[in-house]
């Protein structure tokens, strides 16, 4: 295929290419942060979109999870959002901390924390102009005549993908009112997969990959900044505080607070807690099964861990926490549990590129490399950036592929090390430090580029 064609359709910055003015018409499949990174950045740039949501409500549920907003992330909300509301709070220093709660190092670095909500809400504004509280010191974002058309459906399950030529006919079922469920198709010229880790579009074209358990979890959970003692705001407030110890890391920073307030004193403490759960034993199932007695594989999600598996968990936050830490957990009013996995596929195009794998449904990272929504920024900005004639083909798969596999590996070790390994304080901040490294910087194995040639 031509290295300046997308989809068999030829496209030059939407000038016209061999007497061909149209711009191909996109589904996105997936309507969290990766499917809305892909719905703005293509409204932006002229293409017609049609996002699928398989959640049934128009709004996605608050996941209560704070998030370190990397580059890439920081960068699509500087070109794309029209909202004017920041999306961050800074973070000014690094701290490690003893079991004892005192501080062993610290280093002036400056970094910016986000939260899932907020940057949901801002890019709901940016696509499809849903109007909300999390606006307040904002605007709801101007209509351009040069946006393309936007189409958001909610309770839509992706069923299937058919070939039809130079089109991909998409099959879903569409839920109803009623609760009933009606089949339903959608033509597209490019399909955007960005329905996660358990990618049910990846599924399709790569069966045999599937998330593997690593053999430990992160606790997550949010505090209010004021309801939290002197000595745990000390290290916490616009600090991003650290504890290492056998099988155990915790790190807590502020984020935004409700409707993405930033002002001090309505901001959030978010607390991020990686403890092993070995497979088979009797603690990880008592702590992935929800207080409905549903054992669930992957996340008990906020508000429905049973009360006799976080008060184990509270009983090893007091036994082998920082008392700030330590705090930070009992105080928590909804508590969430992830396990943490491993996936990644072997390329991001099919169906003859009419098929795009972007963010956790290409490679779902560790949370250690604190990039998976900067990586499918990333993502978008590059398929934005191929589809418009900026770089060829060869270019896109290159630099989302290297990345993928790099920063992909790059978590297993740092979190191998983490949680299975007992090392010294220092190599646990030089691999923090090498987590950071931006990604323009980064340098990346040969291994990384192999094969790409044939993709």
């Amino acid at each position: 295929m031509d290295d300046n064609t997308a989809n068999g359709t030829p496209h030059t910055n939407g000038e016209p290419t061999k007497g061909n003015l149209r711009k191909p018409e996109i589904v996105i499949v997936g309507g969290s942060l990766g499917g809305l990174f892909a719905g703005v950045a293509l409204k932006c740039h002229g293409y017609n979109t049609t996002l699928l949501e398989r959640t049934p409500e128009n709004l996605l549920h608050n996941q209560g999870a704070g998030i370190v907003a990397g580059g890439d992330t920081i960068e699509f909300f500087k070109r794309y959002d029209r909202t004017g509301k920041p999306v961050a709070v800074p973070s000014y220093k690094r701290l490690y901390l003893n079991q004892q709660g005192d501080v062993i190092h610290e280093e002036v670095n400056r970094q910016n924390m986000t939260s899932w909500d907020l940057s949901y809400y801002l890019l709901r504004a940016n696509y499809d102009r849903v109007d909300s509280p999390y606006l307040e010191g904002g605007k709801l974002p101007e209509v351009r005549p040069t946006d393309g058309k936007v189409t958001y459906r909610s309770g839509c399950t992706v069923t299937d993908l058919e070939h039809q030529g130079s089109k991909v006919r998409v099959h879903y079922k569409r839920r109803q009112n009623d609760g009933s469920e009606v089949a339903d198709s959608i033509e597209a010229d490019i399909v955007v997969a960005a329905d996660g880790p358990s990618s049910t579009i990846r599924a399709m074209f790569e069966p045999d990959v599937k998330r593997k358990y690593a053999g430990y979890c992160v606790i997550r959970g949010t505090v209010p900044e004021l309801e939290v003692t002197k000595a745990a705001h000390e290290v916490f407030a616009e600090r991003f505080c650290f504890f290492h110890a056998p099988g155990i890391q915790n790190l807590t920073y502020t984020i935004a607070g409700e409707h993405g307030n930033t002002t001090p004193g309505h901001r959030l403490l978010n607390f991020v807690w990686y403890a092993n759960f070995p497979e088979g034993e009797p603690e990880l199932e008592k702590l992935m099964t929800d207080k409905d007695g549903r054992r669930r594989r992957i996340t008990i999600p906020p508000g429905m861990i049973a009360w006799d598996a976080w008060e184990m968990v509270k009983s090893m936050g007091h036994a082998r926490l920082p008392p700030q830490m330590a705090e930070m957990a009992e105080k928590t009013k909804a508590p969430f549990v992830q396990c943490i996995t491993d996936v990644i596929t072997r390329k991001n195009l099919y169906m003859d590129d009419k098929v795009v794998l972007i963010g956790d449904a290409l490679a779902g990272f560790r949370p250690h490399t604190v990039a998976s929504t900067s990586q499918a920024a990333f993502n978008v900005m590059s398929l934005v950036d191929w589809l418009d004639g900026e770089v060829g083909r060869k270019q896109f798969v290159k630099q989302t592929m290297q990345y993928a596999r790099g920063i992909q590996d790059m978590g297993v070790k740092i979190g191998d090390r983490s949680q299975l390994e007992t090392l010294p304080m220092e190599e646990y901040i030089k691999d923090r430090n090498f987590a950071s490294i931006k990604r323009e910087d980064r340098q990346y194995p040969e291994w990384t580029l192999d094969g790409l040639d044939d993709i």
